[in-house]
């Protein structure tokens, strides 16, 4: 009797070995899963929507863009004009703001000045506007408003000209949200205007470590 009691006690000794080890295991996958799983995002999640960046524009040194000239790296874009007297720097400042609190992480978001004012922003005053706020940002623009249609179109940005007292003193109404699309040119994250910087820099982290 007794050997069989001895042999009980072993057993209960394995069992509880073996829970002990479940368990443990058990820890490491949840914290493998916490570490790997979707993104949480406190700003706008658009992820999976039939939002398109569908263009074909110049950047600042005149070559010819579209969104797969991007891959690789998390792109910030954003819609204004150089002659906007608040909405546009203010955006601007704001990214500027995250990409440098995002430290060495921020070299893989591109930022991109869309201009929704062809007729006026001529390649020479981008490169005198966009720049100031971070060398690092570029800019995309249309050689007409027609060209900037398929871009306005796929992600329903909206843009018009309000007249002003002379024919060149027009303001232009525009969408003023950022959109922010991952490494493989997919639309992630719809940023409103004057967002605080805090949530943005924690959302575009997240897409930056392949969430």
């Amino acid at each position: 009797m007794r050997s069989v009691f001895m042999r009980l006690g072993d057993l209960n000794q394995l069992l509880i070995t073996q829970i002990k080890t479940c368990l443990a295991l058990s820890a490491v996958g949840l914290l493998a899963a916490c570490s790997t799983g979707p993104a949480s995002f406190i700003n706008t999640d658009i992820t999976g929507s039939a939002l398109v960046a569908n263009f074909k524009l110049k950047d600042l040194s005149g070559t010819e863009r579209t969104m797969e000239s991007y891959k690789g790296k998390v792109v910030a874009m954003f819609f204004g004009y150089t002659h906007c007297p608040d909405v546009c720097p203010i955006t601007m400042q704001q990214w500027n703001e995250v990409k440098a609190k995002l430290g060495d992480k921020g070299d893989n978001l591109q930022v991109l000045f869309v201009s929704v004012d062809p007729e006026r922003d001529t390649p020479e005053l981008l490169k005198k506007y966009v720049p100031q706020f971070n060398p690092s940002f570029d800019a995309l623009t249309a050689s007409s408003s027609e060209e900037l249609k398929p871009l306005l179109a796929g992600l329903r940005v909206y843009a018009g000209k309000v007249e002003g007292s002379s024919p060149g003193s027009y303001l232009m109404d525009h969408t003023s949200a950022s959109y922010v699309f991952d490494q493989q040119g997919r639309a992630r994250l719809l940023i409103r205007h004057n967002a605080d910087s805090a949530p943005v820099v924690s959302d575009v982290e997240q897409i930056l470590d392949g969430k």
